[in-house]
């Protein structure tokens, strides 16, 4: 497998970090860079209010451009924007490479610009925007042309197989983006209305791939290294991207990275997977304070609990825990179950 290159970056695998919007925030990120992944993806940027933001007044909260902000934790990571409009998108696009605009920090440059046209929740769809854009290929053209004229960065755009089963022109709309000046198409096997099931479709992104010459990342149905190689063979895509198998698992990448080396891989113990899970906490109350951070972690921890020995039982005090106290006393039940197994 080559190595991608993604404008100045170098990727060896092309392992990466699917944008999840409520659980890639930089502690997430950084967990998951330090196991392995090459590159990640920040949540989804509002385009239009990054920009609108930016015209507020004077000491007004800038909760936006929060997350654009990058650290050296991340490794290598785009930036994404979500818009329908390819002038706000533009602007976006420029501001986010410029590093000048209210509540940007001084964290390193972007690696790119991601363009989300695979997003199937209904209050962005309803919009016209994220996979919506999949049923208006013109006006997605448009905003890959506005916001390619707009940076120098790469520009990468994440779509699916389509809008729906009737509507599967994910090949069609990849050359269209291609053409647009897309750097890099991500493809999810799936079209909008299937969400997340059935299965992912390596056929659509084997298609894609053959029909356009910029890299493809394969999207969809990741839970294990064998699903990598698999969609790897399938496909012959030029790297994937993980999303929900990185869920109280960042330990995957870890486990990708050694079968695409040809390794050895040991899976985490109980206890290291639980520790990690604990510092993941911990840096989430760093970044946000003790009353967010706890909040937005408890679906972290119980997603690194499952499948241990009393997962179940201890799902209910989780997501009741109100302290970094509280996840660890849980923890501590965990071990005790678990070292007591055959």
């Amino acid at each position: 497998m080559a190595p991608l290159h993604i404008g100045t970056v170098t990727l060896t695998h092309g392992l990466m970090l699917a944008p999840m919007a409520g659980v890639t925030d930089a502690a997430f990120r950084a967990v998951c860079h330090r196991a392995g992944a090459e590159y990640t993806v920040s949540e989804m940027i509002s385009a239009k209010a990054l920009c609108y933001e930016q015209k507020g007044r004077a000491g007004a909260p800038v909760r936006t451009a929060a997350l654009a902000a990058i650290t050296q934790a991340d490794g290598p990571m785009a930036l994404q924007l979500f818009g329908s409009e390819p002038c706000f998108m533009a602007e976006a696009a420029a501001l986010l490479e410029s590093g000048r605009y209210r509540g940007a920090t001084d964290g390193p440059a972007p690696a790119a610009i991601d363009i989300n046209m695979g997003c199937p929740v209904p209050k962005v769809v309803s919009n016209g925007e994220g996979s919506a854009l999949m049923r208006t290929p013109e006006l997605a053209a448009k905003i890959v042309t506005a916001v390619k004229q707009a940076v120098t960065l790469p520009v990468t755009v994440k779509i699916r197989a389509g809008w729906d089963d009737q509507s599967r022109n994910a090949v069609e709309f990849a050359k269209r983006m291609e053409a647009a000046g897309a750097d890099l198409i991500c493809v999810h096997g799936r079209t909008r209305q299937q969400f997340y099931a059935p299965s992912s479709d390596n056929g659509i992104i084997a298609a894609v791939k053959a029909a356009v010459r910029v890299p493809v990342i394969g999207n969809g149905d990741l839970f294990t290294a064998e699903d990598v190689l698999h969609m790897l063979k399938e496909t012959g895509c030029d790297g994937v991207m993980v999303a929900r198998g990185a869920l109280g698992n960042p330990f995957l990448f870890t486990e990708i990275n050694a079968a695409l080396a040809g390794t050895p891989y040991t899976p985490p113990t109980a206890a290291e997977r639980l520790s990690t899970a604990l510092a993941h906490a911990t840096d989430m109350v760093r970044q946000k304070g003790e009353r967010i951070g706890i909040a937005e972690a408890r679906k972290h921890m119980a997603w690194y609990c499952k499948g241990m020995r009393g997962a179940a039982a201890a799902r209910d005090r989780l997501m009741h825990a109100e302290s970094l106290a509280d996840f660890s006393g849980v923890f501590e039940t965990i071990l005790r179950q678990e070292e007591q197994l055959p």
